[in-house]
């Protein structure tokens, strides 16, 4: 399967790219010359990261019939010294709230999505330590 993207200046330092209809903006801040319009593209790794995990883990909890009153995804990086600066490490925190959670099941969930199901961890794992927990609050 073929995919094709594009990203276009704006101006500045902003980059404008539209995904299945949706426009995000990017930009960098002030002291690389941006305006701050919009999210720095690293920063949207993640945010791709834990969109893809998260739908993956309420799909499998939801067939599980696990219910749960919140859900949050927390995101710790480590970021090389030198440039090009890339993640060296990626760890998820996966948060519930909810009365009965059962710890083996939302464990089950996530390792299933960064195991097996969700595309973007599959591919950071190529590259980097991606590693998750789970929390009950």
């Amino acid at each position: 399967m073929k995919r094709d993207y594009s990203t276009k200046w704006v101006s500045g330092m902003a980059f404008e790219t539209e995904i299945t209809g949706h426009k995000i903006v990017m930009d960098a801040d002030d002291k690389f010359g941006g305006k701050d319009s919009g999210p720095r593209p690293k920063a949207l790794v993640i945010a791709a990261l834990t969109g893809c995990s998260g739908m993956d883990v309420v799909s499998i909890l939801n067939k599980m019939r696990v219910k749960f009153d919140s859900f949050e995804m927390k995101v710790e990086t480590e970021l090389s010294e030198e440039h090009p600066k890339t993640y060296t490490k990626i760890h998820v925190i996966y948060e519930f709230s909810g009365e009965n959670l059962e710890v083996d099941k939302l464990d089950k969930a996530a390792s299933l999505s960064q195991d097996k199901y969700c595309g973007v961890a599959a591919l950071l794992k190529k590259g980097l330590d991606l590693s998750y927990e789970i929390r009950i609050v």
